[in-house]
């Protein structure tokens, strides 16, 4: 009797091939979440028609607009817009200085054994400090201006980015340390030449993956002093149960997450494919 091989399953399984139902897949939790939301939104509508709890999807729609579109009476300014760009700005100054001095640290740290013993334990102990406890003292010692929120952002995502990095370092084949100084090559050379090339891709997906973490110390510290960005007007819109307005910047926030993170993946992705090899 002939043997007929089993086909593999399209979804269940260990050994499943999702082929053209992966998109289905990715796409089902996101149709579920919107149809639970629409439901239940109009069901407590009809039970309550001044409902603020959960708006519908035009409620936010025409809120958003009149953010985005129009003028601000008392400033003029599109606010949405405006929070959007305040709100960027300071996450891209915070993580690229943190990024900056975990590079810097990590090089230290994962290279030269003085700079193990002098740095590896000081920058552990740093990252179990919760940083939102920091605030305060950030708020005393520079203010209440942008310093203060850039700083939050800088301790709250450097530490571990830090510590990323220097594992990554410190597992780098002790063989290229050894070729390179044995061909005559100065230290800084060797920094420069092995060390951070390979770092590269490395540091674009440990800043991928601190976004989500920078984002919660940005709102944080929007939300206590701050009088425009996306998470002062969070703030401001929950003292008046405004989920029309806190919603759809959480969508937002979530979008521009989003949108940072699949760009720095693809970066990572066609311009180091060995980095890619090397890890799958």
């Amino acid at each position: 009797m002939k043997h007929t091989p089993k086909r593999r399953p399209y979804i269940w399984g260990v050994f499943a091939q999702p082929g053209r139902f992966k998109w289905l897949l990715a796409a089902l939790p996101f149709l579920i979440s919107i149809i639970a939301y629409t439901s239940l939104s109009a069901k407590r509508h009809a039970a309550n028609p001044d409902e603020k709890l959960m708006p519908g999807w035009g409620q936010m729609i025409k809120r958003t607009k009149e953010l985005a579109i129009v003028p601000n009476k008392r400033s003029g300014k599109l606010v949405f817009w405006d929070d959007t760009r305040s709100s960027t700005i300071r996450l891209g100054k915070g993580i690229a200085l943190a990024a900056v001095v975990s590079v810097i640290l990590a090089v230290f740290i994962g290279v030269f054994p003085a700079g193990r013993a002098l740095g590896q334990n000081f920058t552990n102990t740093i990252s179990f400090i919760p940083p939102v406890a920091i605030l305060p003292i950030l708020l005393v010692a520079i203010g209440v201006g942008e310093a203060s929120k850039i700083g939050l952002i800088f301790l709250g995502t450097f530490p571990l980015m830090t510590r990323d990095l220097t594992l990554y370092v410190r597992g780098l084949p002790r063989e290229q340390v050894i070729k390179t100084m044995t061909l005559g090559a100065t230290q800084w050379q060797l920094v420069w030449k092995v060390i951070l090339p390979q770092m590269i891709p490395r540091i674009i997906e440990t800043i991928r993956l601190s976004i989500g973490a920078g984002w919660i110390f940005l709102i944080v510290a929007e939300g206590i002093s701050s009088s425009e960005g996306l998470g002062y007007r969070i703030f401001q819109a929950r003292r008046y149960m405004a989920m029309d307005t806190i919603i759809p910047y959480v969508i937002w926030i979530t979008f521009l997450a989003f949108v940072a993170d699949t760009i720095l993946r693809l970066i990572v992705h066609y311009r180091y494919p060995w980095y890619r090899a090397q890890n799958s």
